[in-house]
């Protein structure tokens, strides 16, 4: 089960943290991956770590928020592979500001990439999709789009919209046999948070409401990608999928 041999999957912010996770899952599971981010550097030095593991894979360096680019990659790994099977639009940002000092340039900055890019390669991922009749679309969303925090307010209005184009999406492209599912991560142990790992106060804070008692492990967020790229989930569409530890559903 499971098994994604002789698919091709672009995972966007692939670089590191939650999609470089998902990316070796991906991998290890059998998809040609093509790695994205805007380090061509970086990425070339993942690729090279998937090729010392026999797994597939390819650096695709660009920027998400370049919609040409973003097509550009798109076409050419269809017309490359003769196929394009699996999107994960995991790449984004994040700003920290009190409301009351929020820059609208900062705002509209998190939502180009964690909204827009997400809708602009979704659209190019159906281009390629619709007339191949199959394609598994993946977001990645976010608890802080079922909850609330203080101080990211950009960030949990990106992510909110991104659930709903995962609903909206969904229903308008499951006729041609493509899903559309987000992943809503808690908290995970990545390079994005290690100040916030570092910070004794914070840590104790999300160990204790957690219900699990720790942060999410890299290894536990690629198995929730693997499941909605296979075609064992061919009817789950639509769905947000929470990876948490229980944080999101406890009192």
């Amino acid at each position: 089960m499971f098994d994604l041999s002789g698919k091709v999957a672009l995972v966007t912010g692939a670089s590191r943290g939650l999609g470089w996770a998902m990316a070796q899952s991906l991998a290890e599971s059998g998809a040609h991956v093509l790695l994205n981010a805007r380090d061509a550097a970086a990425l070339d030095e993942r690729v090279a770590e998937l090729a010392s593991r026999k797994l597939s894979g390819e650096a695709a360096p660009f920027d998400v928020t370049d919609h040409g680019a973003v097509a550009a990659c798109v076409d050419a790994a269809a017309s490359k592979h003769g196929r394009f099977d699996i999107v994960v639009a995991n790449a984004g940002i994040q700003h920290r500001q009190p409301i009351s000092q929020f820059e609208t340039a900062d705002f509209e900055r998190v939502i180009a990439t964690n909204l827009t890019g997400v809708w602009a390669l979704a659209r190019e991922a159906a281009k390629v999709m619709i007339p191949a009749k199959r394609g598994r679309i993946i977001m990645t969303g976010s608890i802080s789009a079922l909850l609330g925090r203080p101080t990211i307010s950009a960030y949990i209005a990106s992510k909110g919209a991104v659930h709903s184009l995962t609903h909206q999406l969904a229903v308008e492209l499951a006729q041609h046999d493509i899903t559309v599912n987000a992943i809503a991560p808690g908290y995970f142990a990545t390079e994005m948070n290690t100040a916030l790992i570092n910070d004794k106060e914070f840590n104790a804070w999300v160990c204790g409401r957690t219900p699990a008692r720790r942060w999410g492990q890299l290894g536990e967020i690629g198995p929730a990608a693997v499941f909605l790229a296979s075609d064992e989930a061919s009817y789950v569409n639509g769905h947000v999928l929470v990876v948490d530890g229980a944080f999101s559903v406890a009192m």
